[in-house]
């Protein structure tokens, strides 16, 4: 069964235990500026979701922001646990929106082995797919938040990889000295460790595989002692912060991750307004935005909404009070 098809099947309780039935309304005064002039939402119950990283909620304040702004009752359900919650949570209408990445429908929730090369076509394969199960992806964002690994600047002059080929090949000759710190998603998915072990050959006995949350990944990496290797993604803000290396992937095996509007489709018939909010925020998210909001969060310990709405206010999109 694939990871799709065991959501359909995930129980009521079982949602609820992820925070589905939960939530706070959104009430922050904000007004338009770029974007939600006329009120375009005005009238709407909409709720927002998100998974439980830094980024992803970000992302799903952005979104339930300039709802707010566009005139719509918005209710707050970001910062669910693990993918499968938040995206059932669009897909059965618990929710209405998140920010989703091309990637991880394609090959974790589609089920495809292999990624799409071209990141608009990636984008198109998905939109299509998805359809017939109830969701529409709006146009894609510049933002690729895909996986990677990385190692502190010792073990960089040390170790001396610079790729992931390096890296399988230094578990080859000195298996001692790669120890892999991913969490529990990145060890179990098929765009995560294994399949990124098996495209580059790469072989890491279980017993030097330690899974811990993604943010404590950084701390045990920066150290270097508990693990040489890291997964971390791309667009973190940590990664300058620590001065980690980051490990190209040379092979080419990661999907192309590019944020975009995950909307129920009954719920985007039902309030096409959504499009217009979105499209132009979207449409101006890049991995330069992403390291510098995620900076915010992580580095500098601010709350992920405020990241959000100093962003949009920044960016003349919507307006304060």
């Amino acid at each position: 069964m694939t990871l799709v098809a065991a959501a359909l099947f995930l129980p009521a309780a079982l949602l609820g235990g992820c925070g589905l039935t939960s939530g706070s309304p959104l009430v922050d005064e904000v007004r338009p500026g770029s974007v939600g002039q006329g009120l375009p939402l005005k009238g709407a119950h909409l709720t927002v979701t998100s998974k439980n990283f830094s980024e992803n909620i970000v992302l799903g304040q952005i979104m339930g922001l300039a709802f707010r702004a566009a005139g719509a009752s918005v209710l707050d359900r970001t910062n669910i646990q693990g993918s499968i919650g938040a995206r059932e949570a669009v897909r059965s209408g618990s929710a209405d929106a998140m920010y989703e990445y091309t990637g991880t429908a394609w090959i974790t929730y589609l089920g495809h082995d292999k990624p799409v090369k071209d990141p608009h076509e990636q984008w198109r394969a998905v939109a299509e797919a998805d359809a017939r199960n109830g969701l529409a992806w709006l146009p894609p964002a510049a933002l690729d938040n895909t996986y990677a690994l990385a190692l502190n600047q010792e073990n960089e002059r040390r170790y001396g990889t610079r790729t992931l080929s390096d890296v399988a090949a230094l578990a080859a000759t000195d298996p001692g000295a790669v120890t892999l710190c991913v969490d529990g998603e990145f060890a179990a998915r098929n765009d995560g460790l294994p399949g990124m072990a098996k495209a580059y050959g790469m072989t890491v006995p279980a017993s030097r595989v330690q899974k811990m949350d993604s943010g404590i990944i950084y701390t045990q990496v920066s150290g270097g002692r508990s693990c040489t290797y890291g997964e971390v993604f791309t667009t973190d803000g940590r990664i300058k912060a620590m001065r980690l290396a980051v490990m190209e992937d040379d092979r080419h095996f990661f999907p192309n991750y590019n944020a975009a509007p995950e909307i129920n489709a009954k719920a985007l018939r039902e309030h096409p307004a959504i499009r217009e909010v979105l499209e132009p925020i979207t449409a101006r998210l890049t991995n330069e935005v992403a390291r510098e909001l995620n900076a915010e969060v992580d580095v500098e310990g601010k709350d992920p909404r405020e990241v959000a709405l100093g962003w949009l206010v920044r960016e003349g999109f919507v307006r304060k009070g």
